[in-house]
């Protein structure tokens, strides 16, 4: 299904607006119409891709073109009518194939540009041709998402490199990217993973390991909606984990001879059993603010990935009809799980025991994985007493 004149015919477009679509009937109208609002003088172009939307979407969008082409915007649509949506990373991809734009202005079918979004980005865009460009937002409804916000809208220039190994994704959101088609070309488009892939946040890293550049204009040029249908909902947050885990090891840690882990707690814990074993063999120490944590001396990772897995083969076939598995396979499989649980140390050797002191103790580099914004200003507080540079002497994480 395409709509589109060729483009031999069509006039240079400046940009192209991509916005993919599924099952978007309740926003659509009002995202429509701030495309046509928009104050930008140059050529642009809407491309649309449908991806197998089952309500009204293409009944609004059809009902759209005449104001479009009244309006001097042209229109591209494609799409598939097929059973099941194949993701927003193909959709997106299609709708960029379609477009003809230099540069392309990322817009989801659910949300609101402020009139001036695409004058604004593009003028930036143009300046900064290897840049993602975003913007500030604001949240609707208000008040949701209220730390995430704040994060999006107050990151410094240097924090929007500095600060991507967090579990907020992308410093500068996905709906509010304008880049020069030549960024894409570069990345070779977006995962096609479908449901549960941040396509979004594989782009952005990969971006900047191409040596992209990331730039926010400082005005509030989107309205960025919550609710719970959209997209990122059905991310789960250890696939974020795991693509930023694997980044960071790839781009800091690969420099770094030993560091810190700041939290001894559960989300540093975790992080250190989920390093590769290089990695955990430059950790010196675990530091804290938690007396309780500190007076312990020591955490120690015992388990071997040999105990973990027979335990939790064990665990699920003790969940298990004893039909599905023959009375010879099961039995071994609970002699093996049982032993490792009262022998943790037998299969293999005991991991070191890692030291956990005062922050004020610890040297640098650390790997904070400690959320931002939620102590009262007291985390924030303690880090900056060691005036300490991001992005060279730490990095957050989770």
């Amino acid at each position: 299904m395409a709509e589109a004149s060729s483009k031999a015919d069509q006039p240079f477009v400046d940009v192209s607006i991509i916005m993919p679509v599924h099952n978007a009937a309740d926003w659509l109208q009002e995202s429509l119409q701030s495309v046509l609002l928009q104050t930008f003088k140059g050529c642009m172009e809407l491309s649309i891709f449908n991806d197998a939307s089952k309500d009204s979407s293409m009944n609004i969008i059809q009902d759209w073109r005449q104001k479009f082409e009244a309006a001097g915007i042209l229109m591209t649509i494609g799409g598939h009518d097929s059973d099941t949506p194949r993701g927003v990373g193909y959709a997106k991809n299609q709708a960029i194939l379609q477009s003809s734009g230099a540069f392309l202005c990322f817009l989801d079918a659910d949300d609101i540009m402020h009139p001036r979004r695409v004058e604004l980005q593009y003028e930036t865009a143009v300046q900064h041709q290897c840049a993602i460009i975003g913007c500030r937002v604001h949240r609707e409804p208000d008040g949701s998402t209220d730390r995430y916000t704040r994060w999006i809208n107050n990151l410094t220039p240097e924090q929007l490199t500095t600060q991507i190994y967090t579990a907020n994704g992308p410093t500068v959101i996905m709906p509010t990217w304008l880049c020069a088609r030549s960024v894409c070309d570069k990345v070779r488009g977006f995962n096609e993973g479908g449901k549960g892939v941040p396509e979004d946040l594989i782009f952005f890293l990969e971006h900047l390991r191409l040596g992209g550049q990331v730039i926010r204009v400082d005005e509030h040029l989107l309205t960025y909606r919550y609710h719970p249908q959209a997209a990122t909902a059905s991310v789960h947050r250890d696939t974020i984990w795991n693509i930023q885990l694997a980044a960071l090891q790839d781009r800091v840690l690969v420099n770094w001879s030993k560091f810190t882990i700041w939290n001894a707690g559960k989300q540093g814990r975790r992080f250190y059993r989920d390093l590769s074993k290089e990695n955990k063999a430059k950790v010196a120490a675990f530091c804290d603010v938690d007396a309780k944590k500190i007076e312990k001396g020591f955490y120690t990772y015992e388990e071997s990935m040999f105990y973990r897995l027979a335990h939790s083969l064990w665990l699920r076939l003790a969940q298990c009809p004893a039909s599905i598995y023959s009375r010879k396979v099961t039995g071994n499989l609970q002699s093996v799980g049982a032993y490792a649980v009262d022998h943790p140390g037998s299969q293999g050797v005991p991991k070191p025991r890692v030291p956990i002191i005062h922050f004020r103790e610890a040297s640098p580099p650390f790997i904070i994985c400690v959320k931002l914004d939620l102590t009262g200003g007291e985390f924030e507080k303690n880090l900056a007493s060691l005036n300490l540079q991001e992005g060279v002497d730490y990095f957050l994480f989770g």
